[in-house]
């Protein structure tokens, strides 16, 4: 895709003014390359991207370091740097940490005093609603983010936001995938159901039937990956 064809896909930046500016660089380009708005392949140009964000070229630099970190870009030097293709190895390590986790998290977020638990659910019924809206509108970014936020608000009760962002920087490749499913028949709908399921666990405290609403849940998580293949091979190694 031609350089301006890419920058004209890239949405102006808002840079806050207490926040250094490459990390912010860094979010904004994570969340579209996690979103598939910039897809596998797609070539990033430090300069034009710079000029478009109206920063220097440092802070565009460090944030592309850093998305290739994550392994969302490669990163020819003197060349260019490439929107990475989804890496399985990657994305099944990221599911097998990911199940490892929450299901600790739910089960001791199920035993936990009332006040935590009850402070939870609203929050767990809060992002199944923002989820329901956008089904309705079939708007899968607003579904995508709703679906982040339920998840986070489960680390962060339970104490363990570092693990959330440990499991941030390891989902990039899973989460791509996702994002290419999720307008798949009755996935959406299920993620739903699945959520209310964890919720429901949890406030009536019942420990096992938690984990095994997580385990429905991430259950289904890479059994789709043979199809993503099928569907579009230029996206996906391994």
């Amino acid at each position: 895709m031609p350089a301006v064809d890419v920058i004209a896909r890239i949405p102006p930046l808002r840079l806050e003014r207490s926040r250094q500016a490459a990390p912010q660089v860094f979010d904004a380009l994570r969340e579209l390359i996690v979103s598939l708005e910039l897809a596998p392949g797609t070539v990033l140009p430090r300069a034009e991207l710079a000029e478009r964000y109206g920063v220097s070229q440092t802070p565009v630099r460090d944030a592309l370091m850093k998305l290739g970190e994550e392994g969302l870009v490669d990163i020819f030097p003197q060349h260019a740097t490439v929107v990475s293709r989804i890496d399985i190895a990657s994305a099944l390590r990221a599911h097998f940490l990911r199940r490892a986790l929450e299901l600790e998290i739910v089960r001791e977020l199920a035993a936990a005093p009332a006040p935590t638990v009850l402070a939870l659910v609203v929050q767990l019924r809060e992002q199944i609603a923002r989820q329901g809206r956008a089904l309705t509108a079939q708007d899968y970014a607003g579904f995508t983010a709703a679906d982040r936020d339920f998840h986070r608000a489960l680390y962060d009760a339970a104490g363990m936001p570092d693990l959330w962002q440990l499991m941030r920087r390891r989902s990039g490749h899973i989460d791509r995938l996702r994002r290419l499913n999720l307008p798949a028949k009755g996935k959406a709908q299920a993620v739903v159901r699945d959520h209310k399921a964890i919720a429901a666990a949890i406030e009536a405290r019942e420990p096992d039937a938690a984990q095994a609403a997580v385990r429905q849940h991430l259950s289904g998580t890479m059994a789709f990956v043979d199809q993503v293949r099928r569907r579009h091979p230029e996206f996906v190694s391994g």
